[in-house]
């Protein structure tokens, strides 16, 4: 799986609303927003999901392993279907 809830749990732990669980390269890993406006080594990374849009999400900021282990698969599962191709048949 790419996103765990242990990469859910560390978004959350984050003090800033604006911090963000991004995809980069293939990768999915936690920063903050300033990192992402100003360093280099983000351009390019797609923000999946803020800390505050996760808090909403969860409906608080003290949620249940469970939890974070559901919307760490609804993550991995919407980021494995970014690359997927359309079902039918192929034009040629």
């Amino acid at each position: 799986m790419l996103i765990d809830e242990k990469l859910v749990g560390e978004l959350l732990d984050r003090p800033a609303d604006d911090a963000a669980l991004v995809l980069l390269e293939g990768t999915a890993q936690v920063t903050d927003r300033a990192a992402l406006e100003g360093d280099h080594a983000f351009r390019g990374a797609a923000v999946l999901l803020t800390r505050g849009e996760l808090v909403d999400r969860l409906g608080g900021s003290s949620p249940s392993e469970e939890d974070l282990s559901r919307v760490a698969a609804s993550l991995s599962d919407s980021v494995g279907k970014l690359g997927a191709r359309p079902a039918g048949p192929r034009s040629r």
